[in-house]
C-alpha cells in the first residue's frame, strides 16, 4: 500500500499529465504521422522524385526554415533575415536554411541541374512550366510526389511545399522549427502544379514595368487576378483586340491571354510589338 506522501505525489502527476497539452507552437510543427520523408505514392515522373529526394536531404540534415534563405544568387541554403511580422524570426540571420519558396527552389534544382524555379511561392506557382494544374476543389486524389501545393488566393500566395504523397508533404514552414514533414493542411489550401522540367512549350515572352496586374477579362475593370511584381516570364495561349488601354506613354487594344493565371494582360507591358508575333487570335 502506498504511504500518503506516495499516494499524493502520484495523484498529482495523473493530474498533470491529463492536462498537459502541447503549446500550439509544438502541435503546428509535429510531423506528419510516420515522418518519413521519402515518395510514398507511385506515378510521378524520375525528376519529380529526384526534387523529393533533394528536400528530404535536407531535413535529414535538420537544416533550419530561415525567412528568405535560399534566395542567394545560386539554388542553396543561405542565412535568413527578420521578418518583421514574425517575432521568433529573430535568430533567423544566424541560421542557415530555407524558407518554403527557397526549399523548393533547392529541390527543382538538384533535380534538373538548372535554376528553373527561381523566385517566390508565387512566381513557383504560375511558373510558365507547368505541365498540369489542379485547384482545390479536386483535392489531393489527382496530386503525385513532386507536385507543389500553394496556400493563399490568387492573388496573394504566401506558402507552398512539396507534395510527398499519401496526403503529406515536405516543407520549410515557419521560424523556429526545422524542415519537416507534414500532413497536408486544407484550411487556406489554393491549389496544385506540376512541374515540366522539360523544353518549355508554347509562345513564352517576357513582360516589363512592375505591379502590373493581370485581369479576369481582357478589360481595366474586370477583377484583378495577380500582380507580376517585376519582368516575368509569361507563356502565351493567343490574343484579341478588346479595350483600348492607355498607360506609361503607350496606346493599345491587344490583350493576351495567359494560361497560367486563368487571366489577362494588356499587350502594352509584354515585350514585343503591339500585336504580338507568330500568337494566334482568340477565337473564344
Amino acid at each position: 500500500m502506498l504511504r500518503r506522501s506516495g499516494f499524493v505525489t502520484a495523484l498529482v502527476g495523473l493530474l498533470l499529465l491529463v492536462l498537459w497539452t502541447p503549446s500550439p507552437a509544438s502541435a503546428g510543427a509535429r510531423p506528419a504521422a510516420g515522418g518519413v520523408c521519402a515518395v510514398r505514392a507511385p506515378g510521378a515522373s524520375a525528376a519529380a522524385e529526384r526534387a523529393v529526394a533533394a528536400a528530404c536531404a535536407q531535413v535529414a540534415a535538420g537544416v533550419w526554415y530561415t525567412w528568405g534563405g535560399g534566395h542567394g544568387p545560386r539554388p542553396g541554403p543561405t542565412y535568413g533575415q527578420v521578418d518583421p511580422t514574425d517575432p521568433a524570426s529573430e535568430h533567423d540571420p544566424q541560421r542557415l536554411g530555407f524558407d518554403c519558396s527557397g526549399l523548393v527552389r533547392h529541390a527543382y534544382a538538384e533535380a534538373t541541374g538548372a535554376d528553373i524555379l527561381n523566385g517566390v511561392a508565387s512566381a513557383q506557382f504560375y511558373t510558365h512550366r507547368a505541365a498540369e494544374r489542379f485547384t482545390a476543389a479536386q483535392g489531393l486524389d489527382p496530386l503525385l510526389p513532386g507536385d507543389l501545393l500553394v496556400w493563399g488566393t490568387s492573388q496573394r500566395l504566401h506558402h507552398i511545399a512539396v507534395y510527398l504523397g499519401a496526403g503529406t508533404m515536405v516543407e520549410a514552414r515557419q521560424s523556429g522549427t526545422k524542415l519537416m514533414v507534414s500532413d497536408v493542411r486544407t484550411s487556406g489550401y489554393h491549389g496544385a502544379v506540376r512541374i515540366d522540367t522539360g523544353p518549355v512549350t508554347g509562345h513564352v515572352f517576357q513582360t516589363w514595368g512592375t505591379g502590373v496586374w493581370t485581369k479576369a477579362e481582357p478589360s481595366t475593370k474586370a477583377a484583378r487576378v495577380y500582380a507580376f511584381p517585376g519582368p516575368t516570364t509569361i507563356r502565351v495561349k493567343c490574343q484579341k483586340h478588346a479595350e483600348k488601354v492607355t498607360s506609361d506613354g503607350h496606346t493599345n487594344d491587344a490583350w493576351s491571354y495567359l494560361p497560367d493565371y486563368g487571366a489577362w494582360v494588356t499587350n502594352i507591358y509584354v515585350q514585343g510589338p503591339a500585336w504580338l508575333e507568330g500568337v494566334p487570335t482568340c477565337t473564344t
